[in-house]
């Protein structure tokens, strides 16, 4: 991972206010000089999550989370220090010089801002051209008849695709970018990867366009929908995978959903993106669309992230019915509870919000039963379930279902409810579902490999730093006064903190004290925190600093001495209990036991008034 300079950090935390960066994610309110909102770390009724745009810091009182800008961005998008720099420079116009990338690594991160921007201006071509040119009035009528109005279109920014071969490509070459970008976005395609750049054409032609975003809202991507007048050639033509763009790793309509994902503790997957966008507009914005069907097991940890249930809303076919069951074991995987709808024949979302309202989807969504209890009613209405061989593949299927199950009362509570549903032993069950599993986990594993080797690993939750009360108010008065910490770097601080437990973050404190007089210097300073330190110090610099910061200081470091020349007597006192101590000895430790008591009597007095 690259390293940024100070100065750097510095200059990304201050061209980055807390309370924008936050405010871009969800709502927050103001509440007298901070900004409170619902935690997104933890469920909550009652805010507890607060900003503080004076110092840069932002602090849930509920779950303890807590530090700068950087942390926030780490911790809600689940990504590196160095990602976060990077993100949140980009947000701020802020080209970096990471002295540790290769001239490959150099290259590649050049391509992606310039391909971020591609997809961003190509994004307002295809809008522009839906809402304006002539060409695109069978595009704005198909949206109408769909129940899309001009604003609906602005908000999702969907486009229109010229009907020509190069109408994007001549735009985009005239915009001044150049034949290998495109290529490299995926925007156009070429006929002969060998032709030396000759034979490219646009890859999207009169379709109507639907710009996918990351959860930060970056265009990515596109989804382009051809006309139902035009249904010979493929319905849906997407973006290939790029730099920006991995299929299996996006959530259409995250970065707008989830706010209400997480308010709501549930997701509503949606087959397609016109089913999103209507359900979403309607008011049920808890609602998010894989790109494909089926989860894969990134897309099902980045949902994990917001939700603890999902509910499936494929199309009422075959096809939609094997899109739910192929989501399951990613799903599950991740301990995510799993209902379905059961939607009305020949139905999606879009149809029925149309014709009968959200409320006859929300009842569908309040009614959706539990993934298992749908299926085995699906199999007890089948024909074939009458015969035995009918039941035993019930049995497999169902088992196989259950072999996914990570938590084992709930597995055995699953394998006894498929036992009594289908009139089969329930140590039968059991076998196929160990069967299954054996034979599902190298499957699965290797499914995972790739990806958890691609994927950032947050580090483990640390433990909370606990330090006692005299240690934790010389704490409070560092972080908050530069008089106490110049005081205290006169002193013999590094030798006596050193040995006291925990204290290693009054060394940090002390260390980093140049850092903490502004606001761009607290964030680089409390990026070289650990989590749980950084928490520790979020939580301080949230506190009242104490009236009288220095003498406050000296009476604890006073207490911290005092404890030390305890200790150590009581170290002496034992020595003395020895066996075959020599007399020298013995007068020498009486000696040093009376010089220590001698010293705390020193302590004891008051400090001299300031001259």
């Amino acid at each position: 991972m690259p390293r940024y300079a100070e100065d750097t950090i510095q200059q990304v935390a201050a061209a980055n206010d807390i309370v924008e960066v936050i405010g871009a994610y969800f709502p927050l309110k103001r509440a007298g000089t901070t900004y409170k909102a619902l935690c997104p770390f933890h469920q909550e009724k009652s805010p507890s999550f607060t900003v503080n745009p004076a110092r840069q810091i932002f602090k849930c009182f509920g779950c303890g989370a807590g530090g700068s800008v950087f942390r926030f961005v780490m911790d809600y998008e689940h990504i590196d220090f160095g990602t976060a720099v990077r993100r949140l420079a980009e947000r701020a116009g802020i080209r970096l010089e990471e002295q540790e990338l290769s001239v490959q690594d150099r290259e590649k991160l050049d391509m992606r801002r310039r391909l971020l921007e591609m997809h961003s201006v190509a994004a307002d071509f295809f809008h522009k051209y839906l809402m304006k040119s002539p060409d695109a009035q069978i595009a704005r009528d198909y949206l109408k008849g769909r129940g899309i109005n001009g604003e609906i279109a602005k908000a999702w920014k969907l486009g229109y695709a010229p009907d020509a071969w190069d109408g994007f490509l001549r735009w985009a070459t005239d915009s001044g970018f150049k034949k290998d970008e495109l290529l490299a976005s995926g925007l156009i395609t070429q006929r002969d990867p060998e032709d030396n750049g000759a034979g490219i054409y646009d890859r999207f032609r009169k379709r109507v366009m639907f710009p996918i975003c990351n959860d930060t809202g970056e265009v990515i991507a596109f989804s382009g929908r051809i006309l139902e007048a035009e249904a010979k050639a493929a319905k849906y033509v997407n973006s290939p995978e790029t730099i920006l763009f991995t299929k299996g790793a996006v959530l259409f309509g995250l970065h707008r959903s989830k706010r209400a994902l997480i308010e709501k503790n549930s997701a509503i997957v949606c087959e397609g993106q016109l089913d999103l966008i209507t359900a979403f507009e309607s008011g049920v914005q808890n609602v998010i669309a894989p790109q494909g069907t089926a989860f894969t097991p990134k897309q099902a940890r980045i949902l994990r992230r917001y939700v603890e249930e999902v509910v499936l809303c494929f199309d009422s076919d075959a096809a939609g019915e094997k899109a739910a069951e192929r989501s399951l074991p990613s799903l599950l995987a991740e301990k995510l509870s799993v209902r379905v709808i059961r939607m009305p024949r020949g139905q999606d979302p879009d149809s029925l919000i149309r014709t009968e309202g959200a409320e006859a989807f929300r009842e569908l969504v309040a009614g959706a039963p539990e993934f298992f209890q749908f299926q085995l009613r699906a199999i007890t209405e089948s024909p074939d379930f009458q015969t035995p061989r009918g039941r035993a593949a019930a049995a497999r299927k169902m088992g196989d279902f259950i072999s996914h199950i990570t938590d084992p009362m709930l597995r055995e509570m699953q394998t006894q409810q498929v036992a009594t549903t289908l009139g089969i032993g329930a140590t039968d069950v059991s076998t196929v579902v160990k069967e299954a599993a054996d034979r599902n986990r190298a499957s699965v594993a290797n499914q995972h490999f790739e990806e958890e080797a691609q994927e950032y690993v947050p580090e483990p939750e640390a433990a909370v730093v606990e330090l006692d009360a005299t240690l934790r108010l010389i704490a409070l008065v560092l972080v908050h006064s530069q008089e106490a910490r110049d005081w205290l770097l006169e002193e013999d601080w590094q030798g006596r903190l050193e040995a006291e437990p925990n204290a290693g973050t009054l060394i940090s404190i002390l260390e980093g004290a140049t850092s903490l007089e502004n606001n761009g210097g607290v964030a680089a300073f409390l990026a070289t925190l650990d989590a749980a330190t950084e928490a520790l110090v979020t939580t301080l610099l949230s506190e009242r600093a104490p009236e009288y910061p220095l003498t406050v200081l000296q009476d604890c470091w006073r207490e911290v001495e005092k404890k030390q020349v305890r200790r150590n007597i009581e170290i002496l006192k034992s020595k003395q209990r020895a066996p075959q101590l020599s007399l020298e000895e013995a007068a020498a430790l009486h000696q040093q036991i009376l010089d220590l008591k001698n010293r705390l009597l020193d302590i004891s007095r008051p400090f001299a008034p300031s001259a």
